[in-house]
């Protein structure tokens, strides 16, 4: 079982280190620990010394060289945004120059690279998004591009993966790509305790589907449409007419069916369904009743419920109770 596999997670402090890009993930992998994942955390100081300052003015203490170090093959090593005149500075490539040939041995070692937010920045610079696919905070997207025009920018998407590099757009998004980690290294139901634990909206159990709603299609950065989603999320059990949705958002029912679709893929009526398939099956297998169940999805008989999940699922729960 995973519980008996020593894991080992590194997090790099760079100077104005950005607090919850590094204390998101960290804490994630705490309550790993606190969950039975035999993990070891790290926490690297990109300057040599054991203290470094985060842009919030919090002192952290008790770091160590990133140098005295060596990475083994699917280690995690995290790098967190800084603040960007650090990184804009011209002499800010060469001042770090053994760090960055520093992490192109840790890649070349086979270490999952994961940098959150302006943190691409670092990965950018040593060279190892040359032709790859990556991401980074929206507001610097446009730079990133022109600085780096090798790399591979994703403007639209929360979490990238492109072998063992990994990037996130920024901020919150760490959180997000420590749960998406997790979900490779210890699956999806063990992950779903810990969002829980967190409490960060609920992942995926063993009975969903390979991805869930909420992975598939929230990997977009469009206010309005995840205002939308969250609405529609949270009040399953209310029919919200499409008007209603478009008024919320300050948008035309027009403009906002235009959008959804563009944004996401798939119309809001198909995510509706599809949220109500992730809901039921999960009221379901915790052996809910199934009208409850469907009143609980907005559905409006038991029937209704069953339609749905036959148009949506090759086969029924077997432990259904009326």
């Amino acid at each position: 079982m995973h519980q008996k596999s020593k894991h080992r997670a590194f997090f790099l402090v760079p100077p104005e280190v950005q607090l919850l890009d590094l204390t998101g993930p960290a804490h994630l992998f705490y309550e790993a620990k606190d969950y039975g994942i035999e993990v070891e955390t790290f926490y690297l100081n990109l300057e040599g010394n054991s203290e470094q300052t985060s842009s919030a003015g919090v002192s952290l203490g008790n770091l160590t060289p990133f140098h005295a170090h060596t990475l083994k093959p699917d280690d995690l090593l995290f790098i967190p945004g800084l603040e960007s005149h650090l990184f804009f500075k011209s002499d800010f490539k060469t001042t770090y120059a053994v760090f960055l040939d520093w992490l192109r041995e840790q890649y070349k070692n086979k270490v999952r690279v994961c940098s959150v937010c302006t943190g691409a920045y670092l990965v950018a610079m040593s060279g190892l998004f040359d032709g790859k696919k990556c991401t980074t905070h929206w507001r610097y997207l446009e730079d990133f591009q022109s600085r780096f025009p090798k790399a591979q920018v994703l403007s639209d998407r929360l979490i990238v993966q492109d072998g063992n590099l990994y990037s996130s757009a920024g901020v919150s998004s760490g959180i997000d790509l420590a749960l998406f980690l997790m979900e490779e290294l210890f699956g999806p139901v063990f992950t779903a305790k810990i969002a829980k634990e967190v409490v960060i909206y609920l992942r995926r159990t063993e009975n969903d589907p390979q991805l869930s709603v909420f992975l598939q299609y929230r990997n977009h950065i469009d206010t309005r449409v995840h205002q939308v989603q969250d609405l529609l999320a949270k009040n399953l059990s209310i029919k919200s007419t499409i008007e209603d949705l478009a008024d919320a958002v300050h948008m035309s029912p027009r403009n906002l069916t235009r959008l959804f679709k563009k944004t996401t893929g798939i119309t809001i009526g198909d995510y509706l369904d599809k949220l109500r398939v992730e809901r039921a099956t999960q009221l379901l297998s915790t052996g809910s009743k199934v009208s409850a169940v469907a009143e609980s999805c907005g559905l409006q008989s038991s029937n209704q419920l069953r339609s749905l999940l036959k148009k949506h699922t090759a086969s029924l729960p077997s432990d259904w109770k009326d």
